[in-house]
């Protein structure tokens, strides 16, 4: 499946799904390509980099070899270096640049490192993408999973990195929409005979790095749920509903602040 081809054609996807949810705006201004965002987010550029330092990381698991933690930080290193030559108007958070993100990396990553169980679990795929079509819905949600284990029983074990600055609560984990969404993509492309267990896999950006791992599932109320959620949401585009959530938390570090105050001032 060719990821580059499905995203060029009209989907939903877990983020497209949470920016309506989060605030209508963010999803129209997000969506519309002559809208640049005021400013890239240090966490966004640090987290790609993280992601494709585990994705190396799990590359070498897949090829049967065993990766080391030097090797990992190493590699963290250079994707960032890289990361910071040709990324162009970031904005980092108070008390934050470019060596400290670097140092709070490597930490994190070594904390994965030393952390990381030896379960024996097999690696079947990484970055494996998916399409998948609801009743109801004119276009496919898609999604990329980042990792796809099996056990020896033949479980599959669908995995979420997460970069984070707190542990996750269990109410956060069993209803997270986009674990969900991946539980119904894997399951309708190959997976429907098989038992799938679900797991986010979180370095947690506390004082002393920690590395942990939650496990969940999901059954056919939580498809039905997530379902309606997410028709609901298409119908809201469909008839033009952003509507906007400027009381929220995540104003104050949105990428589309400029264009929301434009959009206030406007006249109908």
């Amino acid at each position: 499946m060719d990821i580059a081809e499905i995203r060029s054609k009209p989907h939903l996807s877990a983020s497209s799904i949470g920016s309506y949810l989060d605030c209508g705006l963010l999803y129209r201004f997000s969506r519309d390509k002559d809208i640049q965002p005021d400013f890239i987010p240090d966490a966004l550029v640090f987290g790609t980099v993280i992601h494709k330092a585990l994705e190396f990381y799990h590359t070498q698991r897949l090829g049967g070899l065993k990766p080391s933690c030097r090797d990992l930080i190493n590699r963290f290193e250079e994707l960032w270096t890289q990361a910071m030559k040709q990324s162009q108007n970031i904005k980092f958070k108070e008390g934050k640049d470019v060596q400290s993100l670097l140092l709070e990396g490597k930490s994190l990553l070594a904390a994965y490192a030393a952390s990381y169980p030896e379960t024996g679990l097999e690696v079947l795929a990484l970055e494996e993408p998916f399409s998948l079509e609801i009743e109801g819905l004119p276009i496919p949600i898609i999604g990329i999973v980042d990792m796809i284990e099996q056990d020896e029983a033949g479980t599959i074990i669908v995995v979420d990195h997460k970069t984070t600055a707190k542990a996750y609560s269990n109410d956060e984990i069993d209803k997270n929409l986009q674990l969900t969404l991946y539980w119904m993509g894997i399951k309708a492309n190959g997976f429907s005979d098989r038992e799938i267990l679900l797991r986010f896999d979180c370095l947690i950006k506390t004082k002393s790095a920690k590395f942990e791992q939650y496990y969940t599932t999901r059954g056919d109320e939580d498809e039905r749920r997530v379902t309606k959620k997410i028709l609901s949401v298409w119908d809201g585009i469909e008839k033009g509903v952003f509507v906007p959530n400027d009381g929220g938390w995540k104003c104050k570090g949105c990428l589309y602040r400029s264009h929301c105050d434009r959009w206030f001032l406007e006249k109908e």
